[in-house]
């Protein structure tokens, strides 16, 4: 499997968890209240607001006002959440592909039986220019030149 990296949205919050020193929950919560990484320095008390609460008290704030619990159920970081997500997506086109062999697979056999191979060399290889066409491989017509008469 090909570990890819985080979308530029994890990636943000990524950023933001380091920037302002917030927790696995506190950034996850976040995310569950709809916050945006990037406005999150508008919300962060910068010493000189004192009315601010500081923002992981800020998010809790919201967080209970919201969902009515003071955390999450079940706290996954932002990395852990990407590599859940990976696996399902996997796991999806691994039943997806699964299933079309399942159907695909006696038809397909059934209609590669009617077509013939194209001629091959002693290697094995199939020749240059033979496609199993009659005429060595070309479609037998030249390219007309055709003018627009306009309509």
């Amino acid at each position: 499997m090909i570990k890819r990296m985080p979308s530029q949205n994890l990636q943000d919050w990524i950023a933001a968890r380091k920037r302002f020193q917030l927790s696995h929950a506190h950034v996850q919560m976040a995310r569950e209240l709809g916050m945006n990484p990037r406005k999150l320095g508008k919300l962060d008390n910068h010493e000189q607001e004192p009315w601010k609460a500081p923002l992981p008290q800020f998010i809790e704030h919201l967080y209970v006002k919201r969902f009515g619990r003071e955390r999450p159920e079940v706290v996954m970081s932002v990395e852990e959440q990407a590599l859940a997500k990976e696996a399902a997506r996997a796991a999806r086109k691994a039943e997806r592909r699964r299933a079309r062999v399942e159907v695909t697979g006696p038809l397909k056999e059934k209609r590669d039986e009617g077509h013939p191979s194209p001629p091959r060399d002693e290697d094995g290889t199939a020749r240059a220019g033979d496609r199993g066409r009659p005429n060595g491989g070309g479609t037998g017509q030249a390219l007309s030149h055709r003018t627009w008469s306009g309509g």
